[in-house]
């Protein structure tokens, strides 16, 4: 039985898309004649049967009107049925129902219904029984309109709960309500004349870079140089931020860098872009061929012992100069010479600064050794570990600037087979 009504309710709804006049009306009367069929729970032992009916309503609103009903249908027992005495049996349904209407200036406008009524079987005591269902105005004009409606009735008896379906078609016949509103004609507006607008001029923006690649050495740098037109703010990037409208600044990155300069004003947003190369220094040339007796002298200060190299960091500092490259091509061509040979590479610092910190410099100071041996004398990663210890074993005082000098410093230690 509730399919039946949820099928109803769907077809209701797809034919509802149709707008027209205003159907239904506030302060509104009607009055409707009915006629349809009325099914009755399975354990009433009723045939199914035509039933007859009126509805009276009025619409608080065009959304909210209530209905008196009145119902009439005569049905007779099934065969070999348990329910009412006798072969005829008259059923009477009346009482009012609270309506809402979905649409109601639509063409087609279904509604939701729920009362309550009193019924009647044969005059025996009548029962209150519950309703809800659902139903569709088709307005044909703004005086004339065809209905179809479905309810599912719930009454109790004999502490049972039977279920009853009525669906009917019928006219239904509206009069009175109030007229709709004559909607004024609304008067043009007249076309607002706008000020031209004054177009800022847009930015512009230039930047350069000299020279246009440097060698990477510590004192390695090139000269950015900008302007720009129509602008109140430039930025650089990476790395720079926010500069004036034009103006130059030095710069030493590590790598290759496109440098871009965005300066924006009133009139919008202008770009430009250099590119800064960066290459390696050349690789210093190679030591001249070693002697059984210099391999044996390097053998002797780096096999299998701790051995000083003599390379020293300025404070805070992890660059190797150029001056202290003689003692570290000696450690290269050793490693080169014996090609078995494994070891670490330990880096140490003064007491400038704190435990932390000194820690992870004399760690930088040991990786830059490291690689300038790999880079420059093609000795395999593998080989070599490195290992920062700070501040923690200092080989002389750190209270005079000398032993400062001689703590900030490089220690091997290599196995030779």
């Amino acid at each position: 039985m509730k399919k039946k009504v949820s099928g109803i309710a769907a077809a209701l709804l797809a034919l509802s898309a149709s707008v027209a006049f205003g159907a239904v009306k506030e302060g509104q009367f009607s009055i409707s004649p009915v006629v349809g069929g009325y099914t009755f729970d399975h354990r009433q032992d009723l045939e199914t049967s035509p039933v007859y009916g009126v509805r009276g309503g009025y619409n608080f609103t065009k959304n909210f009107g209530v209905e008196a009903l009145f119902d009439y249908a005569s049905t007779e027992q099934k065969k070999n049925g348990k329910g009412l005495q006798g072969d005829g049996i008259s059923m009477y349904r009346y009482g009012g129902e609270l309506l809402y209407h979905m649409w109601p200036d639509n063409k087609l406008v279904p509604y939701l219904a729920a009362g309550y009524a009193g019924l009647n079987f044969n005059d025996i005591k009548p029962k209150g029984a519950f309703d809800y269902g659902l139903g569709a105005k088709y307005f044909l004009n703004d005086n004339f309109a065809l209905r179809a409606d479905v309810r599912h009735i719930i009454f109790k008896n004999n502490d049972h709960n039977y279920n009853n379906l009525e669906y009917t078609l019928g006219a239904h016949v509206p009069f009175g309500g109030a007229a709709p509103a004559v909607q004024p004609v609304a008067q043009p507006l007249a076309p607002k004349t706008e000020p031209a607008k004054i177009v800022p001029p847009a930015p512009a923006a230039n930047l350069s870079v000299s020279p246009s690649s440097i060698v990477k050495t510590p004192d390695a740098a090139a000269t950015l140089s900008w302007s720009s037109r129509n602008a109140d703010k430039c930025f650089i990037q990476p790395d720079i931020g926010q500069v004036g409208t034009q103006g130059s600044r030095s710069v030493s990155p590590s790598s290759d860098t496109t440098y871009q300069l965005t300066c924006s004003g009133e009139g919008g947003e202008a770009t430009s872009s250099a590119r800064l190369g960066v290459t390696l220094p050349p690789p210093p040339k190679p030591a001249p061929v070693v002697e059984s007796a210099q391999k044996a002298a390097a053998a002797e200060r780096f096999c299998n012992k701790p051995a000083v190299v003599a390379v020293h960091f300025d404070t805070d500092k992890a660059n190797i100069k150029p001056k202290y490259t003689e003692d570290l091509n000696k450690l290269g061509e050793f490693l080169k010479d014996f090609p078995s040979s494994k070891g670490e590479i330990a880096g140490h610092a003064d007491n400038v600064g704190s435990d932390k910190y000194n820690l992870k410099l004399s760690q930088r100071r040991a990786d830059s050794v490291k690689s300038f041996i790999e880079q420059n004398f093609s000795i395999a990663p593998e080989r070599i570990t490195t290992k920062g210890y700070g501040e923690t074993k200092p080989i002389a005082s750190n209270k005079t600037t000398a032993g400062k000098a001689q703590n900030r410093r490089i220690e091997t230690n290599f196995s030779c087979e």
